[in-house]
This record gives structure tokens, sequence and C-alpha cells, in this order.
């Protein structure tokens, strides 16, 4: 299976991020994450940008997390660089002075949740299902800071219930939560995003950076360290029998070790 991509295209004072790797659901590879790099970047570099878009290929998933296979040779210090790495690919998107509209068909779990929380907007199918079911499917753990974000998002008992309890939120209560900003059929998803990005595009640029950039300041200032948490996950034997039994298409036997 081929390492997948990122395009991102302008057009129009709209820039278009698309991860495509249709054949996994779009799970990101580490190539993936370099392109999604590069993407923020020239959106960032380029003063004709007036909104940026992130959508996934195939109609069956915006982001099914990271590919697994790439963890199976992981240490704990593996997992700091590679928690290290997703946030600054977190941040790239946060801080980009641009409204973001994240458009969601299918599956946006684990990291690609992570991504969407990510973006000022949402706009969802009605199949689309947001989650992080790391507790039921890898034991691994996510960073501190990104478990700010879906407490913004979520709020703290619903944020619980993602983590902990593995479930999953549908567009509907997504929408009712104020996550999803709007609920659309396949068939309007494209002129539904069309009409959000004009709207946007006919607004205050510096007034809503500031707006955008003030909230996100108030929610990463002072986050507490997690470098501990992160070693307790991703070096464990849970986490290797996660991934073993992930790629086996398995149920994983925990032990707590």
């Amino acid at each position: 299976m081929s390492d997948g991509e990122v395009h991102c295209t302008v057009t129009d004072g709209i820039a278009s991020v698309v991860f495509d790797r249709p054949a996994a659901r779009n799970a990101m590879t580490w190539t993936m994450y370099d392109g999604l790099a590069r993407a923020c970047r020239e959106i960032a570099e380029n003063p004709q940008v007036r909104v940026a878009t992130f959508r996934g290929t195939g109609g069956e998933a915006f982001v099914a997390g990271t590919d697994i296979a790439q963890f199976t040779e992981f240490t704990a210090e593996d997992g700091l660089r590679y928690e290290v790495h997703i946030s600054a690919s977190i941040e790239r998107i946060e801080t980009l002075t641009k409204p973001t509209i994240a458009a969601v068909e299918g599956w946006c779990t684990g990291g690609g949740l992570i991504i969407a929380s990510a973006c000022d907007f949402r706009i969802a199918t009605p199949g689309a299902k947001f989650g992080v079911p790391i507790a039921r499917t890898l034991g691994n753990c996510i960073s501190v800071a990104n478990v700010a974000r879906l407490i913004a998002a979520f709020g703290q008992a619903r944020a619980k219930r993602i983590l902990m309890l593995a479930e999953m939120v549908t567009a509907e209560e997504a929408a009712t939560l104020g996550f999803v900003h709007t609920v659309a059929a396949p068939e309007e998803l494209d002129r539904t995003l069309a009409a959000m990005c004009a709207r946007l595009k006919g607004h205050a640029p510096l007034t809503m950076y500031a707006s955008k950039e003030a909230m996100r300041r108030l929610l990463t200032h002072h986050l507490p360290d997690d470098e501990d948490l992160v070693r307790i996950c991703y070096g464990s034997t849970d986490f290797k029998e996660g991934i073993s039994a992930f790629l086996g298409k398995r149920k994983p036997n925990w032990t707590g070790q």
C-alpha cells in the first residue's frame, strides 16, 4: 500500500488540503504528516489565501488515525517523539492566520479527530463518526495538549467517554454539542463548504485571526508536562499487544503492564 499524499491547491483565494490515501481510509503516514506540514507552510506564506479547507478522499473517511503498522517497533522514547511530531502538525493548523474548515465524510478518528479539532469549523455528512478508540484498540495515549483540545471541543464528561469508553460520536450528536457547524447530505457537501468559504472570505481577516489566536492561547496556556504519561503507555507491554492484535485483527489481551 502506498504512503499516500497530502495535496494542496489554491483557487480563488481558497486553499484546499486533501488527505489522499483512500485504500487505508486516509490513515496518516510519516510521508503524509510531512505533506501536511508543507501544505500549512504554503498556506501561511501565500497572501492570496483567505480560507483553507481540509478533506479526505474516497468518501469513506476524513482521516482514520495514524497508520498502525508504523508503530510496530516503537519504544517509549519513540512515543515521545511521535507525540511531539503530532503536536507540531496540529499547531501548524491552529496557528494559520486564515480561517480553516474540515469537511468530514465517514471516519474521523484518532489523529484525524485531532486534525479536525484544530480547524476552526467542521462540516460533516450524516454518516460521519468521531472518536479516539485507543482504550479499546491500541493501548497508547494522546498528549495533554490534545486532551485539552478534546475537552474544549466536547466538554470533559463527553471527552472521558470518548477516551475511556472508546465511544464514537455521531454527526448529529457532534452538531448538538456544537463541534460540527453544519450537517450536510453528501450531495450537498461541496455547496455547503463553498458557501461557508464565501461567508468567511467576506469577513475582516485580522479580526478573525485575533479571535482564533486569542482562543488558542487560552487553551494552551500553562499546559502541564505529560512525558511520564506518554512513556507509561508507549513503553508498555500492553501497547505492543495492542499493535499486534490490531494488525492480526483480533481482540487484545490487556495486562496493565
